[in-house]
């Protein structure tokens, strides 16, 4: 079972919108299989991952960059399957989205932990690196509590949507496995990865797509308006960050 005109129709949340929401299905998970699949053939713990950086600077910072990305563009899809679970399960949809959610946090957590690593392979070669990251792997910080959470809130997701039928058992299946994702910083590619991150794939893709395609279409003029907004919003963004 997928998901119906007739389910998408049906309690139609305004936020975050079946436009946002849709791409987020589509574009997050790719994201994510790709940078994945950029790194899968150095090694898994962050020694590793260090050097590769240090010999190959651009492939490693488009990987993490991608998977990143995707993460962090995953949410209003998160959010949006969580508002049509809950149109059936209330109590599902809540810990599963609000789980998910709180996961996607700590992973874009983590990522900042690995460009910091990456920064310290500049500035100090890939063996210094390794030592101050082998010192300090393991330390204090609160998002240590959200573990639980970057797993489980898959699971929890991918049994609502298979109980409001928005995923047949299969594609349900393939979501959960997201919850088999390595989780923490430096972290390379291991099989389970790309089981992962194909499984978000497989589950989230097709819903975007049926998303997008269901309900009316916009004018070709919004649609090149919007997408003109978009691309000058986030060129400024990009500038202003830059400046610091």
């Amino acid at each position: 079972m997928t998901l119906t005109s007739s389910s998408i129709a049906a309690r139609r949340p305004a936020f975050p919108g079946r436009w946002v929401g849709g791409a987020s299905f589509v574009v997050g998970p790719l994201l994510v299989l790709s940078g994945v699949l950029l790194r899968a053939r150095f090694g898994f713990l962050f020694p590793a991952q260090l050097t590769a950086y240090e010999h190959h600077p651009d492939l490693m910072t488009a990987s993490y960059s991608l998977m990143s990305a995707g993460w962090m563009l995953l949410w209003p899809g998160v959010a949006l399957l969580a508002a049509r679970i809950a149109a059936r399960f209330p109590e599902t949809a809540v810990w599963g989205g609000v789980l998910t959610v709180l996961g996607l946090f700590a992973r874009v957590f983590h990522a900042g932990v690995d460009h910091a690593g990456f920064r310290l392979v500049t500035a100090q070669g890939a063996a210094s690196a390794t030592r101050t990251v082998s010192e300090t792997y393991g330390a204090f910080h609160v998002f240590s509590a959200l573990n639980a959470a970057v797993m489980g809130g898959w699971i929890l997701l991918a049994v609502g949507a298979y109980r409001a039928r928005i995923l047949g058992p299969l594609r349900a299946v393939a979501l959960a496995l997201a919850a088999a994702m390595p989780l923490g910083v430096l972290k390379g590619t291991t099989a389970w990865s790309v089981v992962a991150a194909a499984g978000l794939c497989a589950a989230l893709v097709p819903l975007g797509v049926t998303a997008l395609r269901t309900g009316p279409a916009p004018r070709p003029a919004t649609v090149a308006g919007r997408l003109a907004l978009v691309s000058v919003v986030s060129v400024a963004m990009f500038l202003f960050g830059q400046a610091g």
